[in-house]
């Protein structure tokens, strides 16, 4: 005869591989408490239940303090209890209590498996804990799962995060059974480190080397050609995908929109655009707002609004783009008009871009009162924090408005050393209305901040010359002389057949 407890036992067993939320795995464990089922084994059931629920990106983040309570409930927790927790901890972004946790264990001369070490070596990549992450690379090798591919391979990605390639290269080099996912590590170390002593040179050797690539494996080297400003490598690597059997992702396509937006490709562009129409039924946020983003910066800001206003998702990155885009086009009237219905559809500017969007639109607008209005209310409504960024905009709207005074008031009380853009600002609005004395203050900063900067220079000697001071025009020149200083040779780039040509003149 099957006891009553034993049939409790099997339906919470149901139940949990049927439970779907926070509140109804809380529900089942209220009932198990009822029926008396707090054994170590079902409490490490609601544990294991709890964790299956975090990669669930459709649900919100559930709070730690329940996992906490659960594994705080059993009396000698196991390595699978640990290991668990461990993963709760590295799924909810809490390094630092992983580390604590693998240490609590340790003490408890709980052994660890290969399950315990990727993830507080995870953790160890999070917190760039490049010591911390050696002395569990010594743990690993004690216990004997250096040669497991899992610690291998999160070993790997501690190592690069910590801008430690030659380690990571030489575990690489030693693995005995890479998989893909060892090879993406590792190009993807090499993309973070940079396009410095060849990393990408060894990225692209890496990918051409791997026996399988994954979605993954295109879209890190994607982003690191894309990343290093190499736009055109980047764009013939995608093209690459294209045809592959696998197809680009939206992280392909959405680094392929960018390369084409920093090169003004709009034809190029324009047939990404159509290879999304053909292979995607539904455009996702991320690809509008790559799109938004190319149609504005190759010029074609009706396309951009349009793009904008059919997508059927918006985040703030989607509405920065068509904000940016306006007032990179001069419309700063509507640039605030899309500002302000961002708020009312509930999205914050979190972010200083958006403020900067806006701003930079009321310079172009001559809108210099609305924005001083915005730039006050941004930390005290909205809670955002001036950047240089910001003080560089406003300097250069306060200075084309004939408000230099303010503009160096701003300065005093930024509380943070004005960069080359809130000088440049200062110096661009005394060039166009002649404040020759507040501009050679702001000469002096930019000369202190970049020397060799030929347009300081050549703004000084336009002023002087604007005020008949020939004397002054000539030490410029000198200074210039002196100081090796040479003026930028302007230049443009146009598109044919999808290569970049510089005219010559």
């Amino acid at each position: 005869m099957v006891s009553p407890s034993c049939g409790y036992k099997h339906a919470i067993f149901r139940l949990l591989k049927q439970c779907k939320t926070l509140k109804h795995l809380q529900s089942i464990h209220g009932q198990a408490t009822i029926h008396g089922l707090t054994s170590s084994s079902a409490i490490t059931n609601l544990l294991f239940t709890f964790t299956s629920l975090l990669p669930n990106p459709s649900l919100p983040p559930p709070s730690i303090h329940y996992a906490l309570s659960l594994f705080h409930s059993i009396p000698s927790p196991s390595t699978f209890a640990f290991n668990l927790l461990l993963r709760s901890l590295t799924l909810l972004s809490s390094p630092l209590h992983s580390l604590l946790l693998f240490l609590r264990m340790r003490r408890l001369s709980i052994p660890p498996d290969s399950h315990t070490f990727p993830f507080a070596l995870t953790a160890c990549a999070r917190l760039a804990a490049l010591p911390l992450g050696r002395a569990l690379h010594l743990q690993a090798l004690k216990f004997g799962f250096v040669t497991d591919v899992f610690v291998v391979n999160t070993l790997i990605t501690m190592y690069s995060s910590s801008n430690s390639m030659p380690d990571a290269r030489r575990l690489f080099d030693e693995s005995p059974r890479p998989d893909v996912v060892t090879y993406n590590s590792m190009i993807h170390g090499y993309v973070k480190a940079g396009d410095k002593d060849g990393n990408l040179v060894l990225a692209q050797k890496l990918f051409d080397e791997m026996p399988v690539r994954d979605a993954v494996s295109w879209g890190a080297l994607l982003a690191g050609y894309s990343q290093s400003g190499r736009f055109s490598e980047a764009l013939e690597l995608f093209d690459r995908m294209k045809d592959s059997a696998l197809g680009p992702d939206d992280v392909a396509l959405v680094s392929a929109l960018s390369c084409c937006a920093n090169l003004g490709a709009l034809d190029r562009g324009e047939r990404i655009h159509e290879y999304i129409r053909r292979k995607r039924t539904k455009l996702s946020v991320y690809l509008a707002t790559g799109l938004v983003d190319m149609y504005a910066k190759c010029g074609c800001i009706s396309i951009a609004r349009e793009v904008f206003e059919e997508s059927p998702q918006r985040n703030l990155f989607t509405w920065n783009a068509i904000i940016a885009g306006l007032a990179m086009h001069g419309h700063g009237e509507l640039s605030l008009e899309y500002f302000n219905r961002m708020v009312v559809s509930g999205v914050q500017p979190a972010d200083g871009v958006s403020f900067l969007g806006v701003l930079v639109g009321c310079s172009h607008a001559g809108m210099t009162s609305t924005a001083r209005k915005l730039f006050g209310e941004m930390e005290s409504v909205y809670g955002v924090r001036h950047e240089l960024k910001h003080y560089g905009c406003m300097a250069d709207l306060l200075g084309r408005a004939r408000l230099t005074k303010k503009a160096m008031e701003m300065i005093g009380e930024m509380g943070m050393e004005g960069d080359k853009y809130v000088w440049g600002g200062v110096l661009g609005g005394c060039r166009i209305h002649g404040d020759v004395e507040v501009g050679e203050m702001a000469a002096r900063r930019l000369w202190e901040l970049k020397p060799e900067d030929s347009g300081v220079y050549s703004a000084m000697a336009s002023m002087y010359a604007n005020m008949r001071r020939w004397g002054d025009v000539a030490k410029m020149r000198a200074l210039m002389s002196h100081e090796n200083v040479t003026k930028n040779a302007a230049f443009s780039s146009i598109q044919v057949d999808d290569i970049d040509k510089i005219p010559s003149y």
